[in-house]
């Protein structure tokens, strides 16, 4: 019987590799009054404006309750509004605010700091390659269909 160290173990190395991006990330976006979640959501907004809750849920894979309660926390912060959808009034809208557009910008920089510190261990190659490595696996079908 073979035992397996931890430490290479996929699950476990992913797993630490949130957590210390995540440690990297939190304090780095709590002058901006924002989580990484919360950052995410204002980026797919800002994305793909003007968009549904529904629609920003399926982009990122979040059912529709935490999204509801996502975009509550951010109108609740000033940084989106919603409004009904100009083609098909049963649905809002979300979009960003001027405050939601300058937390955005910040909170923006200040993760693409927390992710330099994270990967400062790795050449400019070795992170872009970490990167793509990650996308191919969690988006196999997006590198089939290059």
């Amino acid at each position: 019987m073979s035992t397996r160290r931890h430490d290479g173990s996929l699950f476990y190395l992913l797993k630490h590799a949130q957590l210390r991006l995540a440690d990297l990330t939190g304090p780095a976006l709590a002058p901006f009054g924002i989580t990484g979640r919360q950052c995410a959501v204002l980026i797919a907004i800002d994305e793909q404006a003007p968009s549904s809750q529904h629609d920003i849920a399926q982009r990122m894979g979040v059912d529709r309750t935490t999204m509801v309660t996502l975009v509550d926390e951010l109108e609740d912060k000033g940084l989106v509004k919603r409004r009904p959808d100009p083609r098909d009034r049963r649905k809002n809208v979300v979009a960003l605010t001027e405050a939601g557009r300058v937390t955005l910008r910040g909170a923006t920089e200040a993760a693409d700091e927390a992710e330099r510190s994270f990967l400062a261990a790795l050449s400019d190659e070795q992170a872009a390659t970490f990167r793509e490595l990650l996308r191919a696996t969690v988006f196999p079908a997006a590198v089939t269909a290059d």
